[in-house]
């Protein structure tokens, strides 16, 4: 028995001007074959496929195919995507024949004239190997989930977590999945409902006591422990893709009982819609939250600037926050961070214990950025390299080589690519202390949470410009599909499931 398994993980903002290329693929780390089993035994949904494939009673062979991942960015080029198309399906080709296959993809990539990768390549995917061969795909809770998608694989397991801190977990339901159809000889039945809302991720959280996020993480899973049921899952949907066929959707696939499915997937889409205005985040003035930032006495306070997040796409070199900051005396050190390989080289030259100074910030974001004045001390040259932890967990970064600059109590950690730029770990590599801060700006609505939430004095999440702002709404989509909240208001609106069922 032979199991492929592969990854394509990329989130698309398309409001980000740096389209992704080829090169952010291979500069983040392409693994073929053997080696692809060998390196990511360890490590998010890959990890998960391979340890639970290796724990089956029947001891499959697990064919590696290709991993390709690059950093959330702008959409990617037509000729990224062909190639994207390509590899996988040349990969595949080579492993043939197999009794089943497990993708871990993203769900959100978009390309120029192509807004649907995941669901072309499925369907790409399902015409190579024929309707014979389970295909079970993961995908992120931000995923921008089609028909095509659903009708291509015979289950779609998405992850539970906002933090995503079960990916791992998320990869290990996949395998079990594929087991119950190759072995048990379950026959997969998906009711798929998209449902016209579009929802931000500060109040997403589902690692938290109450809030709708939470409770429907439970009802899932809850829905997913019965014996009928093989998956249940809700995505939320990456906001910043201006696309059409923009929207949550509902997942639940069942043993053959197509009622039972449906039922179900309207239960979880009619209180996801009843529930929506409960996302709707309180956001702060830059000013405002810096100023309660600088009043507070002691403690961690964790500014989240959203707009500006590098894991929603947007190109982190946004110094909105960072022009506040200036105005003030800071008794403790403030942390943040900006994309900008530019000066990472002048500083090179420079060298440790020199002033740099120039102008920093607007060079990626041309759309909503600005350049201002800076002159700070240069304190650390170094690689920022690390495995993540909490959110993302347990994946290798290379955000190339870094500087720390320090203007009084403000530290500007500055890399040379994107990257987690609220990870711990990302200010440890610069010799910082992050929970020993005053304050620190993280570059993420949500996944920083996982970090910082219960260390925290304070958590502030604020209005700002830049390519993935909370309040999205107001931005001018040109391609999504109206009517759709919260743009426009819907009256009357009920589940319209679809079902999709593999037949062999």
């Amino acid at each position: 028995m032979r199991i492929a398994v592969a990854q394509l993980w990329q989130e698309t903002n398309t409001f980000n001007p740096i389209a992704t290329t080829r090169q952010d693929f291979e500069s983040f780390g392409i693994v073929r074959g053997n080696n692809l089993v060998d390196q990511q035994a360890d490590a998010n949904e890959l990890g998960g496929f391979i340890q639970s494939l290796r724990g089956w009673p029947e001891k499959p062979k697990i064919a590696g195919l290709i991993r390709l991942p690059a950093w959330p960015s702008g959409l990617a080029t037509a000729e990224t995507f062909r190639w994207l198309h390509d590899e996988l399906v040349a990969s595949l080709k080579t492993a043939l024949p197999v009794d089943g296959i497990l993708l871990a993809l993203h769900g959100a990539l978009a390309a120029d004239q192509h807004p649907d990768v995941e669901g072309e390549i499925l369907a790409a995917v399902r015409a190579l190997v024929g309707p014979r061969v389970p295909i079970v795909a993961t995908l992120d809770l931000h995923a921008n989930v089609t028909p095509q998608m659903a009708s291509a694989a015979d289950a779609l397991v998405l992850y539970h977590t906002i933090p995503h801190i079960d990916l791992f977990q998320t990869g290990q339901r996949a395998a079990n999945l594929l087991h119950r159809i190759v072995i048990d000889r379950a026959k997969p039945c998906t009711s798929f409902i998209k449902v016209p809302c579009v929802l931000p991720a500060e109040r997403a959280n589902t690692e938290v006591p109450t809030g709708v996020s939470a409770d429907l993480k439970r009802k899932l899973q809850a829905i997913e422990s019965r014996s009928e049921v093989l998956t249940a899952g809700l995505a939320t949907v990456q906001p910043w893709l201006d696309i059409p066929n923009l929207g949550s959707a509902v997942v639940v696939t069942t043993d053959n009982q197509p009622a039972l499915a449906t039922q179900l997937a309207t239960d979880v889409a009619s209180e996801l819609w009843s529930r929506r205005t409960e996302y709707l985040p309180e956001l702060l003035s830059i000013e405002d939250a810096i100023a309660r930032a600088h009043a507070n006495p002691s403690g961690l306070v964790v500014v989240s600037d959203a707009a500006d997040a590098t894991t929603s796409g947007a190109p982190g070199d946004s110094v909105w926050l960072l022009q506040e900051f200036l105005k003030y005396d800071w008794s403790r050190p403030v942390l943040l961070t900006v994309v900008a390989p530019d000066i990472v080289q002048e500083v090179e030259q420079l060298g440790p214990g020199q002033t740099w100074s120039g102008l920093i910030g607007g060079l990626r974001d041309t759309r909503f950025g600005i350049r201002i004045p800076l002159s700070g001390i240069i304190e650390n040259i170094f690689d920022a390299r690390f495995t993540t932890s909490g959110h993302l967990g347990n994946l290798a970064i290379d955000m190339g080589r870094a500087a720390l600059l320090r203007s009084r109590q403000i530290h500007i950690i500055i890399t040379s690519k994107t990257g987690p730029h609220f990870s711990p770990q990302l200010f440890q590599s610069a010799g910082l202390d992050p929970f020993a801060a005053a304050v620190l700006v993280a570059k993420s609505p949500a996944g920083f949470r996982a970090a910082y939430a219960s260390r925290a004095a304070a958590i502030y999440s604020v209005r700002a410009p830049g390519c993935a702002p909370s309040d999205f709404w107001r931005f001018d989509y040109k391609n999504i599909d109206r009517p759709l909240w919260p743009w426009d208001e819907i009256s009357n609106w009920k589940p319209a499931p679809m079902l999709f069922h593999m037949r062999r």
